[in-house]
């Protein structure tokens, strides 16, 4: 990644202000970014990250730019998003008041007024309405909810057709206050999963109604929504991004059950899919947004403050401990975890990734019995007060403490990798069996014709298990476990690990 520019160093220090002392060691080794600076002398890594992230995009490409005027300035209530939200987003604020989203609690509860009792009700055939289709008399509130959304849903719509994706990260710090990454909230990010529901819902409810056209509009924009918030900064959106993409599946898979699709028609819906936009790799957001929010934290202690905020006076002791500690070798022991953590998942074969990530947890696992708390911190910050060397240990112990569950991220990332796999398997199925009158009798009879290539499983590293039957088929990968369930969800009983397409659709349990 390039420096910050000296323009935005202007910008934080005033173009007629000497810049201030830089009270850490400047490098890529170990600030990652050279500025810009805080009157303080400490990166600005809010502005640094926001100003990385927004590189290339503006209000017209921005796909979270018009996504906001669906959901409002606060999304979830209070306060709403901070004022410097919308200055990077580069929109006015939205106002107060207007057609934003209604999640379906508020609408429930305060609008049409239902009990707890069919509320409950209402939330249990909600989970059935985003993957199975219904008609409006099977349960008219959750009708009524949707058609309470229609005109945001709109805007929605029209966001996800946009190429960029950019969520600016941004504190409630007030002017001259600074960075502090860990603490910012992501109000929007969780109300998208609601989004994900109404255009699912509202889906299976089209084609239940008979109108596969319009279902099919819904599902492919819910894809959309899962797979740019991917590119959001942090794990936390890829992972919402990762369940809106699941979710999509879900309904994807009851779409072809049900629409009365040809071969042509299967084929074009394939390559619709296959020209969805790439999830970003969740290698990416260590490099990057993790990192300078790892190294964030690390100037909050630096500070004199705690891994959640700053002491903006420390005690005398503490600061003279903060003054004599060489913090050199502590931020590139950071630095370099995340170097080899974005390296490990870079790896494309997937047992050797696996392996890389064993080996680092193991020295997390080392790490973490050396002292995983605040406790620890200060304790060697004292230490260094008296003159010990303890910078490469104290980087460590903030490694143990900041290190994200990378390896978790990555197998729902991998899990979504295959699920697509297997949605572009089940249409290229549908269109060989409306071209023939039934189904081949192994996937590879697929290919050239209808697919290029038949892909393998992820998880196996060899062909999807394929059992076809006189009306329908059974594929599936053995999942994450890589064992064999045969074609068993967690949702069967016993329970399995197994991603599977069945057809016919089996009916809600």
């Amino acid at each position: 990644m390039n420096a910050v520019v000296l323009s935005s160093l202007l910008l934080m220090c005033g173009a007629d202000e000497k810049p201030p002392v830089p009270k850490l060691p400047l490098g890529k080794d170990t600030t990652y970014v050279v500025g810009p600076f805080d009157k303080y002398g400490f990166i600005d890594y809010e502005s640094a990250l926001n100003a990385e992230l927004s590189k290339g995009v503006t209000a017209k490409t921005n796909a979270k730019a018009l996504l906001i005027l669906a959901l409002g300035p606060a999304p979830e209530g209070g306060d709403g998003l901070p004022p410097a939200y919308f200055k990077w987003l580069d929109i006015p604020v939205p106002p107060k008041e207007g057609d934003y989203v209604v999640g379906i609690g508020a609408f429930t509860r305060t609008l049409i007024g239902l009990t707890n009792e069919q509320r409950e009700a209402l939330f249990e055939f909600q989970g059935r309405a985003t993957k199975y289709p219904w008609v409006t008399k099977d349960c008219p509130p959750l009708a009524e909810w949707i058609k309470a959304n229609e005109k945001p849903l709109v805007i929605v719509l029209e966001a996800v057709k946009r190429p960029d994706y950019f969520n600016p990260l941004c504190s409630r710090r007030k002017e001259g206050e600074p960075s502090n990454l860990i603490g910012t909230l992501l109000p929007s990010v969780q109300k998208c999963r609601e989004l994900a529901a109404l255009l699912t819902g509202r889906a299976m409810l089209k084609l239940g109604e008979g109108k596969p056209d319009e279902a099919w509009a819904d599902i492919v924009a819910c894809h959309r929504l899962g797979r740019l918030m991917t590119r959001g900064a942090t794990l936390i959106e890829s992972l919402v991004g990762i369940a809106i993409s699941q979710i999509a599946a879900n309904a994807t898979v009851a779409y072809l059950d049900r629409a009365d699709l040809g071969s042509e028609d299967a084929l074009k819906k394939l390559k619709e899919l296959q020209a969805l936009p790439k999830m970003m790799p969740v290698a990416d957001k260590i490099g990057t947004g993790e990192r300078m929010m790892g190294l964030d934290a690390l100037q909050n202690i630096r500070r004199g403050g705690n891994l959640d905020g700053v002491v903006p006076q420390p005690g005398a002791d503490d600061a003279k401990a903060m003054e004599k500690l060489d913090w050199a070798p502590t931020m590139r022991t950071l630095n370099k975890f995340y170097d080899r953590c974005s390296a490990a998942m870079r790896l494309k074969d997937r047992p050797a990734r696996e392996k890389e990530l064993d080996a680092l947890e193991k020295e997390l696992e080392a790490a973490v019995k050396k002292g995983r708390d605040e406790a620890a911190l200060q304790k060697l910050i004292k230490e260094a007060g008296a003159g010990k060397a303890v910078g490469e240990q104290l980087g460590n112990v903030l490694v143990s403490l900041l290190a994200p569950a990378v390896r978790k991220v990555q197998q729902a990332h991998d899990r979504v990798d295959q699920v697509q796999r297997n949605l572009e398997v089940a249409f290229a199925l549908k269109a060989y069996h409306k071209d023939t009158g039934k189904y081949p009798a192994k996937l590879a009879d697929l290919a050239p014709k209808y697919l290029a290539a038949v892909p393998d499983d992820l998880f196996a590293g060899k062909p999807l298990v394929y059992k076809p039957e006189a009306t329908g088929y059974l594929f599936y990968s053995v999942g994450v476990n890589g064992k064999d369930d045969g074609g068993r969800w967690y949702d069967d009983d016993p329970p399995g690990d197994d991603l599977r397409v069945k057809a016919p659709l089996p009916a809600p349990k």
